[in-house]
């Protein structure tokens, strides 16, 4: 990699860490308004056929990118230490392990965390993983969410993103460097409670799948649906006490979208269950990462600390993890519907 001259200057040099549907999606937003991007892929030679193709060969190929503007390499040290600002969209199942190679001094570096996930083991949040195991600083980490499907972006359509960070200013910049005709930016400072909500919202798309897989009907749907946008403010509010509107997109609006679409990865794996299939069928089935299944666990250990009333998580929970099933499990919690 032709390493680009170190920036000072806010977001600086850009980096890519990671390379599936929403990494692939984030990068052609980038480069609306930056000249050149850095792209972290850890294997050579699906980098070799991205230059070769001006397509990544493994997600979204049907959008081209011009390849002069992208510099590649699978050494993440080599990006980290050339990079101003880290973009990381790697799953967060894989999150830890490819993180971890991380050797150099990444302190100074800005954070951007687009993986809407939990460090599995951990329990951590995306952002105090990077600040407790690299001493990135508080000030220096952001958070960006929905509603917004990679593949969407991938047609042009319409994108609407929330970039928060501590420093709102910050977050403003950030913004501006993913905002342009079909993609539109919104920022706060609300960065554990946004994060927390991305993480919940993929959990309660399962749900949704189950109920759709199971034909149980829309009414039930938005009774569902009505009901786990309470069980997040509750669960939010409790451990992220603070001002925020659970009406807002970035809440209530990447949940009904997660929850409804058909490019829901989340929807899809619970609906495969609702259908009949069993856990590890479906895991089996699922061609991308369903983040909701590690979400579950997660966040049921972290309300162990919390004890916030949750019967749709704990019941999502049960069928994941326990072998409760999925029938037995829906009609538990929905003795707690209102």
């Amino acid at each position: 990699m032709d390493s680009p001259a170190v920036n000072t200057s806010f977001p600086g040099n850009v980096a890519v860490i990671g390379g599936g549907t929403w990494a692939t999606a984030l990068a052609k937003l980038l480069l609306v308004n930056n000249e050149t991007i850095t792209w972290y892929l850890h294997r050579q030679d699906r980098i070799d056929d991205f230059i070769a193709n001006g397509r990544n060969p493994g997600y979204l190929s049907d959008i081209e990118f011009d390849v002069k503007r992208i510099h590649f390499s699978n050494d993440i040290n080599e990006v980290c230490e050339a990079c101003d600002t880290l973009l990381l969209v790697t799953p967060s199942p894989y999150f830890k392990n490819e993180i971890g190679k991380i050797t150099v001094d990444i302190s100074d570096k800005y954070i951007v965390s687009a993986v809407k996930g939990i460090v599995p083991d951990e329990n951590e949040l995306i952002t105090d993983y990077m600040q407790h195991r690299f001493g990135v600083k508080r000030d220096h980490c952001l958070v960006i969410a929905g509603p917004c499907h990679a593949e969407e972006v991938a047609m042009a359509r319409p994108t609407y993103l929330t970039i928060a960070c501590n420093d709102i200013d910050r977050a403003a910049v950030f913004a501006q460097s993913l905002s342009g005709k079909n993609s539109h930016t919104i920022t706060s400072t609300d960065v554990d409670g946004i994060e927390y909500a991305a993480v919940l919202k993929n959990v309660y798309a399962i749900a949704s799948g189950i109920i759709h897989g199971s034909k149980r009907g829309d009414n039930f749907l938005a009774i569902l649906m009505s009901n786990a946008i309470r069980e997040m403010a509750s669960f939010v509010n409790t451990v992220v006490p603070g001002r925020r509107d659970i009406c807002d997109s970035v809440y209530l609006g990447d949940l009904l979208v997660t929850a409804y679409s058909r490019f829901s990865r989340n929807h899809y794996f619970g609906s495969m269950i609702g259908r009949g299939y069993s856990v590890k069928a479906a895991r089996m089935e699922m061609e991308q990462t369903a983040e909701g299944y590690y979400a579950a666990k997660c966040i049921h250990d972290i309300n162990e600390r919390y004890d916030v009333a949750m019967p749709i998580l704990n019941g999502i929970y049960d069928i994941l993890y326990r072998g409760v099933k999925p029938k037995l499990a829906v009609d538990r919690m929905s003795e707690y519907f209102d």
